[in-house]
């Protein structure tokens, strides 16, 4: 049976930092617009207390994230379990965008190795930690990380990634408001 926590202790921590992948979802509020999922690197992602955590955001062709958080703030973050005993864990909060401009941008940049293409960091004020049993979860091997979302970033540098992101990441598909 599923389980819900009152905060992230020292067993979840251990088995959230563990996992090489996560989801992340969101939604605008307009029923006609488009509700975003995407993956993440398990790496990208660090737990600043109890109750809040927090994963880098990269440069991308899309910005739906954080044009969701601008408009509306709600976040669910879903781990899975891909090998050992099955799980699922989501983490639903409160996300904001901590971009440049933020006060909090160099803290949360300290907390993570340098990495091209960095865009943002997404901070989550968690309202619910819950798990599930995770049964239907197939297992998968992990075998290593893909290079080429590094390797574009360098490529392209940081200031022709402030041109793609000034151009690319203004708005969301729908027209929300994206990077400043």
């Amino acid at each position: 049976m599923g389980k819900i926590y009152p905060a992230i202790d020292e067993k979840l921590e251990r088995w959230l930092e563990a996992q090489k992948i996560f989801f992340v979802a969101t939604a605008p509020l307009s029923p006609n617009a488009h509700i975003n999922c995407s993956p993440k690197d398990g790496a990208s992602f660090r737990i600043l207390d109890e109750q809040t955590v927090v994963y880098l955001d990269l440069t991308g062709s899309g910005v739906e994230t954080i044009a969701h958080l601008r408009e509306n703030g709600r976040i669910v973050l879903m781990f899975c379990a891909m090998e050992g005993p099955p799980k699922i864990v989501r983490l639903h909060g409160h996300g904001e965008p901590i971009e440049r401009k933020h006060p909090d941008f160099e803290t949360m940049r300290a907390l993570f190795k340098e990495t091209p293409g960095l865009r943002a960091f997404i901070r989550i004020r968690l309202t619910r930690i819950s798990d599930s049993c995770g049964f239907g979860v197939p297992l998968y091997e992990f075998r290593g990380e893909r290079s080429q979302l590094q390797e574009w970033a360098e490529r392209k540098g940081e200031t022709s990634l402030t041109v793609y992101r000034q151009t690319k990441n203004s708005c969301s598909i729908d027209g929300l408001p994206g990077t400043t």
